[in-house]
């Protein structure tokens, strides 16, 4: 075998290796990623903006830099239908910090790790979702597909991420 055709077999075998990495890896460049959520509130669910319980509802969000600072404003969640939260405030997360994105009213604050949409609608279903977390650029963060009956094998509503 020449040389010519050697290189070329080899390129051809590195070009077959990186078609079969799957299509989210790419997603997974971003120091923001999703750690878990709290899909399906406890008790029953219900969107009453004075006594409801969307704020037992949440998608919680760390930064797995081991350096860098990172903003949150910008950042946008979205599920599979549609429904959106996009973070217009600064929220800065340290390397390792985490924030909760609960739905309902309150006060956002850094010191307790918790920002509100401020939207009294439960976003996530409860058999099932998909997660989209997007850089303020549009480029993917993260995302998870999940259904209670694969992903929630103990039924308290929780799943988990990324550790």
């Amino acid at each position: 075998m020449r040389r010519g055709h050697i290189a070329a077999v080899a390129a051809a075998g590195v070009l077959t290796a990186l078609s079969a990495v799957p299509a989210h890896a790419a997603e997974y460049s971003s120091a923001l990623k999703i750690k878990g959520i709290q899909y399906d509130a406890p008790g029953r669910d219900s969107n009453n903006c004075t006594t409801g319980n969307t704020d037992e509802e949440y998608l919680t969000i760390k930064n797995y830099s081991s350096t860098a600072t990172v903003n949150l404003k910008g950042y946008v969640v979205k599920d599979a239908t549609g429904n959106t939260f996009t973070f217009t405030r600064s929220h800065s997360l340290q390397p390792g910090d985490y924030v909760k994105l609960r739905g309902g009213h309150g006060t956002d604050s850094d010191a307790k790790n918790v920002v509100y949409r401020n939207n009294c609608n439960f976003m996530w279903n409860n058999p099932g979702d998909t997660i989209y977390l997007y850089k303020p650029s549009g480029a993917h963060a993260d995302t998870h597909k999940y259904t209670k009956s694969a992903n929630d094998p103990d039924g308290n509503g929780y799943i988990t991420y990324h550790g």
